[in-house]
């Protein structure tokens, strides 16, 4: 036993000083008062009696005199902060990881897995030794430790109530890493793991996490396996027909029984389909719903089960998508007179075209602002400032060198991945004449001839816009003759103007999120699904966050406005089964209850002093009580 307060000495001066002015104070509560009284010989008889007893008053007195001692020295010694010689010397140090993923928002622990996590971590902070410390971090998408080491029990129970849950998957590699950068060259670390375990390999792109030699315990939570999902959500507009889409999902039933669900279809808050379903366990079911309508914006896909009772993790119900917007898009065509190209633009009705004449081109470029221009055998002498398809190019004017002239060229290679050119048939196009393109640095080759020797069809950036070059009068092929023609422009249409066929519907939580916002913007502000507003950051002309949580959000970034949804969609977190163990770096955790980790992971139980303490408080109502029983008096 040492002393970690004051020292033995100026204990034992503090005493001697202090226990001698309670002597003092002792010996003057002795004497008595001289009273005078009017026939002594009435008390004789009282004081013979008071005689016959003084051995057991004075001994009476003197247990008085030993209980003030008592409480003396044990004020002292709590002043010298009295511990065991190892606790200085061989504290612990805790890293505990509470587990803040989707999975943890499960309801087969009351009121959530999360909720018995903390108060999990809340006793293991109670039975902390006096030299142990501890640092708690909150592990999801990123791991975010919520204060220092420390072995300040109030600090730590202040840090605990700010783990929130979020509608993401845990990083368990990057935690497990952070841990064990914390307790590099540290005697007696542990890492303590509070979670479900459903935490996935304990490896990333660097390869398998090593602990060293730090101890690794594992805090098992829940206990139930029952859940259905929506773990794939995904929409898109028709090309041709922008008030029509489609929608693609799946549901995945990880319980070990068969599920009844009810699924709902959503589109603007509408119901758009309600489908009763039967899922048999750790079963996946897709689902495809094409040429639907009625939904302008949102979508949403909810579950359900058909017996009315709610399954155990409710952060997979939900799924959300937005449609693009359908707005008209500003087209200006240059050209001298090309049916095939006027009936092509006809089909989508969210274009508004312009035709003018070669002549008329300069006048028109300035009287509004386009979202493309179409140059059909027309090429200006200038780039003009704006989205751009060049239907055979020539002169100074075109975005690419034109070179040799070639005959009967046919597309031997195709760039499928591109928007311009995805899901188009162009192998059996068949070319009377045309040109050779020479594509500058950073350009893309979309179709080639002669083995992809000879370019065609290129696509590239110039001074910000895009653009898209043909080397080939379409009228000297039969590509108008083909349903690759009309959806060959529209695609580099949708391509100027953003509207992709494949248009992100929905982000993925956990990961960051990079929205584009207009040029010259250096800040803005989310709202997220719960209506609260935060600021964001601005960098390289993309807004930049993380996101935790599903549901649809809005971004104000000076005077444009973007709605975007995000979704969990991820089976692993739908998979709320708990494991019994984390194998981690050859070694495997056995999951503990509370009881038996707190029992096992942490020392002896509080500081001396207390105890201490709370024995002076009971000498101090034993005295008190023996006193008005005039026991010690």
């Amino acid at each position: 036993m040492i002393f970690a307060g004051l020292p033995l000495a100026q204990l034992l001066a503090v005493f001697g000083a202090v226990g001698f002015g309670v002597l003092v104070l002792y010996i003057l509560k002795l004497r008595r008062r001289v009273v005078a009284v009017p026939f002594s010989p009435l008390w004789e008889r009282i004081l013979r009696d008071k005689e016959a007893t003084s051995l057991f008053s004075k001994l009476k007195r003197l247990l008085s005199l030993l209980l003030q001692l008592a409480l003396l020295a044990a004020l002292v010694l709590a002043l010298g902060d009295p511990r065991r010689a190892e606790s200085l010397i061989k504290g612990r140090t805790f890293i505990v990881l509470i587990d803040a993923s989707a999975s943890m928002q499960a309801t087969d622990e009351s009121p959530s897995r999360l909720a018995v996590a903390q108060n999990d971590v809340k006793n293991l902070i109670h039975d902390l030794g006096g030299a142990d410390r501890m640092l708690i971090a909150q592990m999801d998408a990123m791991v975010t430790p919520l204060g220092p080491l420390t072995g300040d029990t109030a600090t730590l129970e202040g840090e605990l109530k700010a783990v929130h849950a979020t509608d993401a998957r845990a990083d368990f590699p990057r935690a497990l890493r952070f841990a064990s950068d914390v307790l590099r060259g540290v005697d007696r670390g542990e890492i303590v793991v509070v979670s479900d375990g459903e935490l996935g390999d304990a490896s990333d792109a660097s390869g398998p996490v090593h602990l060293g030699g730090a101890k690794l315990s594992y805090v098992e939570v829940g206990h139930s396996d029952r859940n259905v999902g929506v773990t794939q959500f995904s929409v898109r507009r028709y090309p041709l027909d922008k008030s029509r889409y489609e929608v693609m999902l799946e549901l995945t039933n990880t319980g070990a029984g068969p599920e009844d669900v009810e699924l709902q279809l959503l589109g603007d808050d509408a119901l758009v389909d309600l489908t009763k379903l039967r899922l048999q366990p750790h079963e996946r079911l897709a689902r495809f719903y094409p040429q639907l309508s009625g939904a302008s914006r949102t979508l949403e896909a909810k579950i359900a089960r058909v017996d009315g009772t709610r399954d155990d993790l409710a952060a997979d119900d939900h799924a959300y998508a937005l449609l693009p917007e359908r707005r008209r898009a500003k087209v200006l065509v240059v050209s001298a007179g090309n049916t095939y190209l006027e009936a092509a633009l006809l089909l989508d009705e969210y274009l508004d075209v312009t035709d003018v004449a070669p002549a008329a081109y300069p006048e028109a470029l300035k009287k509004g602002t386009w979202d493309a221009v179409v140059f059909d055998g027309a090429t200006p002498p200038e780039m003009p400032k704006a989205n751009a398809l060049y239907l055979d190019p020539r002169g100074p004017g075109s975005p690419v060198k034109v070179t040799d002239t070639l005959k009967q060229p046919g597309f031997d290679k195709v760039e499928r991945k591109h928007p311009v050119v995805r899901f188009l048939a162009l192998d059996d196009v068949n070319v009377a004449l045309g040109h050779k393109l020479v594509p500058e640095t950073g350009d893309k080759i979309l179709g080639a001839s002669d083995g992809g020797a000879s370019p065609l069809l290129v696509a590239g950036t110039r001074g910000g816009y895009r653009f898209v070059a043909a080397g080939f009068d379409v009228r000297d092929s039969d590509l108008p003759l083909r349903t690759a023609w009309p959806l060959f422009i529209i695609n580099c249409i949708n391509w100027f103007t953003d509207e992709d066929a494949q248009y992100l519907s929905s982000f993925r939580t956990g990961e960051v999120w990079r929205i584009p916002v207009a040029a010259g913007v250096t800040s803005a502000t989310v709202k997220l699904p719960d209506g609260t507003v935060q600021p964001v950051p601005v960098h390289e002309g993309r807004a930049v966050m993380l996101g935790e949580h599903a549901g649809f959000y809005e971004l104000t970034a000076g005077e444009q406005r973007t709605e975007f949804a995000a979704n969990l969609l991820d089976v692993s977190e739908s998979t709320i089964a708990p494991r019994a163990a984390l194998p981690v770096d050859g070694r495997s955790a056995e999951g503990q209850t509370v009881a038996r980790a707190s029992s096992t992971l942490i020392g002896w139980p509080q500081e001396p002093w207390m105890w201490l303490l709370f024995g002076v408080a009971i000498l101090t109502a034993l005295e008190w009580a023996t006193y008005h029983r005039r026991m010690t008096v």
